[in-house]
């Protein structure tokens, strides 16, 4: 099995929104800030080779947002997702699983783009299975209004009224022989964390359970979480167990740090070292 980090570009975020009820003074310390307050965020996806299969972990922003829409989200970056994964030899025609941790537009909207005359929505894969689950589905296809910016239909459904939407059984083994799957319900309702054991690590993508080493510390939850105490306790009892297992935490939204491990401090579990995917041996 081989894993590839997919850099699909960058976009920005307020700063407050990104770190909830922690002043600004602080976390700017890690995450600086521009003159509108926002912070740049990456959009790091991961490929998984193994065999016959070729699986994309989410999709990053993709290329149909309305053009007023994604002015709002500074947008920056040479690279693309297609590109991306162009550069590493593969097609879209390649990929066989398009696995989403969660349907929020910075996360699934790649998944799908419009065709060569710009007429009609298609998948951006046409060969492959995509994945989500019926819970998560059912959350973001009849959203709260706390969320419903988040799920755009363009992403979702020809996504729904195709026929290579499925889902992961939920309470039962993953479908997947390359990863397991750690459900978590703070940041939006079932969201998925792949767990892969690589080359005898064990490496989490960490998806929005921990978006940067800025939100190591435990109050540090982002005010788009729909359920911000059930966060602390979900990171909280993840990190004991990252920083007693040695975990390699992937990161989709670090813009500086691609991995990290933690380790146990008299403050509580903070980053130990950061490093490239490509760095683990």
């Amino acid at each position: 099995m081989q894993l590839f980090s997919i850099d699909t570009g960058y976009f920005k975020l307020d700063g407050g929104a990104m770190f909830g009820v922690v002043p600004k003074s602080i976390w700017q310390k890690t995450n600086p800030a521009d003159e509108n307050n926002l912070c740049t965020w990456a959009m790091r996806c991961l490929l998984i080779q193994d065999a016959n299969k070729l699986i994309l972990i989410d999709t990053g922003f993709g290329t149909k947002m309305e053009p007023k829409l994604a002015s709002y989200y500074y947008l920056h970056g040479e690279n693309t997702l297609l590109g991306s994964i162009q550069k590493l030899g593969f097609s879209a025609t390649d990929i066989t699983d398009v696995f989403h941790t969660h349907l929020h537009f910075d996360h699934c909207g790649g998944s799908v783009q419009y065709n060569t005359d710009h007429t009609r929505l298609e998948l951006t894969f046409p060969n492959a299975r995509y994945w989500t689950n019926a819970e998560h589905y059912e959350w973001a296809t009849k959203p709260n209004a706390r969320e419903k910016a988040s799920f755009l239909k363009e992403n979702i459904l020809p996504m729904a009224e195709s026929s290579q939407l499925h889902f992961t059984p939920l309470g039962a083994a993953s479908p997947f022989t390359q990863f397991e799957i750690i459900y978590v319900n703070g940041h939006t309702d079932k969201m998925m964390l792949p767990v892969i054991r690589y080359k005898n690590k064990t490496i989490v993508y960490m998806a929005d359970l921990l978006p940067s080493v800025g939100h190591l510390p435990i109050p540090y939850v982002m005010g788009y979480d729909t359920r911000p105490l059930l966060t602390l306790e979900e990171k909280a009892a993840f990190l004991q167990e990252a920083a007693d297992k040695n975990y390699i935490l992937f990161l989709e939204h670090d813009s500086v740090h691609e991995c990290c491990t933690v380790k146990h401090t008299d403050r509580g579990v903070r980053l130990d070292q950061s490093f490239l995917l490509a760095d683990v041996l």
